[in-house]
């Protein structure tokens, strides 16, 4: 399978190393030309994924109509932010037969569209499968055991990504449920960031294993409110995403938390890093859906005061541990 991979970043790398490694002729897009001097010349992306070594066969270019050419398999990995005004860029060298995948994790802030639905909006009437799950792209990259999960109303679609990425240490299951596997991993990286601040405060592990739980309840909320399955949030893409980014040492999300905890102000923290922090966008997207859907959502408001006004991460933890007593399945 010839496959094209838009986006340069760690997991946009990783997922073109797997492609790669499976034996699919695999070509990568990158904005910045020294990500693709580096991975044609020394087969690594130093820039945003350091150490790794990249697949032999891996080849990268800037201009992304000669990468989307003839392409069986799109794969987007850029951005939330930035997602629509890339697939516009190359929408007319998409084949008309190819399968998108959506690795972007993410709320559009104006539209409040998943992603799936940003990219089948610029390219309508093609199958478009959500790609979710817990996995950070140097684990990966590396060969590190890894689940995750391929989601598309269309079956035939979905399997086929799971066939073609699967293998080796990643294995992919499949599911129809897309809107929940991607509000789980667009959801995650705010509570992530909410594990970050407690930490970052010096709070400790119960105050953690609070807000992994209760931070799954409002995603479930939030989710079940535009016709999610409740289960899905029990599997890879909730739950499992969800640990793994509140508690990874790899995490950029739970990364920010800490240093904006710690007293760093949020436009230091992300002045200092190249890489995208998800969770500081999609809080804003998050808490405009949940205002649409009459859903409650106190911890991502929490982090929403925090990062955006300045608010005292004690004094807002104070306040969400004084809200009203209710049973737990109240919210």
């Amino acid at each position: 399978m010839r496959a094209a991979v838009i986006g340069g970043g760690a997991w946009g790398t990783a997922l073109a190393h797997v492609l790669a490694s499976r034996g699919h002729a695999t070509v990568l897009w990158a904005r910045e030309p020294d990500v693709v001097e580096h991975i044609n010349t020394t087969h690594a992306n130093p820039r945003f994924l350091a150490g790794a070594t990249l697949h032999e066969e891996l080849r990268a270019s800037g201009e992304m109509g000669a990468v989307l050419a003839g392409a069986e398999c799109v794969v987007y990995a850029a951005p939330s932010h930035v997602l629509r005004a890339v697939v516009r860029a190359g929408a007319r060298e998409v084949p008309e037969a190819a399968t998108l995948v959506v690795a972007t994790k993410g709320i559009e802030r104006n539209t409040l569209a998943l992603m799936t639905d940003v990219v089948a909006e610029e390219l309508p009437g093609r199958a478009v499968v959500a790609l979710s799950g817990p996995s950070f792209a140097q684990e990966v990259v590396h060969g590190q055991p890894t689940a995750v999960v391929a989601a598309s109303v269309h079956r035939e679609a979905r399997e086929a990504v799971q066939r073609a990425f699967s293998g080796g240490p990643l294995r992919l299951y499949t599911s129809e449920d897309v809107t929940g596997v991607e509000l789980g991993g667009a959801l995650k990286n705010v509570m992530a960031v909410a594990t970050g601040i407690a930490e970052g405060v010096g709070l400790g592990l119960n105050s953690r294993a609070a807000l992994i739980t209760r931070g799954l309840a409002e995603m479930i909320r939030l989710g079940v409110s535009v016709g999610a399955r409740v289960e899905t949030f029990a599997g890879l893409a909730g739950m499992g995403d969800l640990v793994l980014t509140c508690t990874g040492a790899l995490s950029r999300n739970r990364s920010v938390g800490i240093a904006v905890g710690q007293g760093t102000a949020l436009a230091d923290v992300l002045a200092s890093t190249e890489s995208v922090a998800e969770g500081v966008v999609t809080t804003t997207s998050a808490l405009a859906l949940a205002e649409r859907q009459r859903v409650d959502m106190p911890i991502a408001r929490a982090v929403s005061r925090v990062l955006f006004e300045s608010a005292s991460a004690r004094d807002v933890v104070a306040e969400l541990m004084g809200r009203e007593l209710r049973p737990e399945r109240d919210g």
